[in-house]
């Protein structure tokens, strides 16, 4: 089976040919660098994102703090990492980097803030 990926990791955005056969990598074909074959091995067995969200904050001046996983985790986890952040409640002050939550439905990564919010009076 031939896939096509298309490379984020540089401004290049090569669109790179994967031949697989019988779950193992044939050949790669169409990286304009190292970062590009390495994502088209990685988007091929086994792709990650980074996941950015909200969750709820308690005596902030917003009701929700923008969140983002530290790292990006396997996308089979996505939906478990958002499942988990449905039910989180912080409370202000927060910092932007601030660990939320270490080792997330353990990915190893860590659900960090992504603004400051203040405590309001």
């Amino acid at each position: 089976m031939l896939n096509k990926v298309i490379c984020v990791r540089c401004p290049r955005s090569c669109v790179i040919s994967v031949l697989i056969e019988e779950d193992t990598i044939k050949s790669i074909e169409g990286y304009g660098c190292r970062l590009g074959l390495e994502y088209a091995k990685e988007e091929i067995t086994n792709p990650k994102r980074t996941v950015c969200s909200t969750v709820r904050i308690i005596g902030g001046r917003y009701p929700r703090l923008p969140v983002r996983t530290s790292e990006p985790v396997p996308k089979e986890k996505i939906k478990e990492v958002i499942n988990q952040l449905k039910g989180l409640t912080v409370k202000a002050p927060v910092r932007r980097g601030d660990v939320i939550l270490r080792n997330v439905v353990g990915t190893g990564a860590d659900i960090i803030a992504e603004m400051d919010v203040e405590e309001t009076s």
